[in-house]
């Protein structure tokens, strides 16, 4: 699968939000604060997964359409994928 700008620079961005949580660590920051930027990077990584899900699912439907075969398979797996990340 190639992975796409849009999904590397969504992985950097939870990269740079992960880094904000160790430094507000390191600052002693307030819990509230904190934990607010953890949920902002956990989102950001759920947003990442959808987005490689989506694109693969789509990309694999295709081909197995040009093939002639069911692609009912492939769908159930990406939603346990999407499911098991949650």
């Amino acid at each position: 699968m190639e992975y796409t700008p849009q999904m590397k620079n969504r992985v950097k961005r939870v990269e740079g939000q992960v880094k904000a949580v160790l430094r507000m660590m390191e600052e002693e920051k307030d819990c509230r604060d904190l934990v607010g930027q953890m949920s902002a990077a956990r989102n950001a990584m759920d947003r990442a997964i959808g987005l490689v899900v989506s694109s693969n699912l789509e990309q694999c439907v295709r081909e197995q359409m040009e093939n002639g075969e069911s692609s009912d398979e492939l769908i159930q797996e990406a939603v346990n994928m999407l499911v098991k990340t949650r």
